[in-house]
């Protein structure tokens, strides 16, 4: 048995031969026959970027900047973050500005 190109199947459907005629010719079955002739030639385009939804984590947002705002005069023992990269006084002002990450 040969290999049958889609495109000889799908040309010979679209100029008007009939599933069963384009079976018969080429030895192959009503499904092949089908995809061949319904499915398009060019490949569907790619969805490249997921659709967009908040985050789980926004409602509480606002309570973790407090927290966060709050552990900064809090002792090293009870605080929730782990070792700041900038002085308390300096992580205070950029955290109120919303300038740097809460964590």
């Amino acid at each position: 048995m040969f290999a049958i190109s889609d495109v000889t199947l799908r040309r010979d459907s679209r100029d008007g031969m009939s599933n069963r005629a384009v079976q018969c010719k080429y030895g192959v079955t009503w499904s092949t026959v089908n995809k061949a002739a319904l499915t398009s030639a060019w490949p569907q385009p790619r969805t490249t970027t997921a659709p967009a939804r908040p985050s789980k984590r926004d409602p509480f947002t606002l309570l973790i900047d407090e927290i966060l705002l709050i552990d900064l005069d809090a002792t090293r023992k009870q605080r929730h973050t782990g070792t700041p990269d900038l002085p308390p006084s300096d992580r205070r002002a950029l955290l109120v500005r919303g300038v740097a990450s809460t964590t």
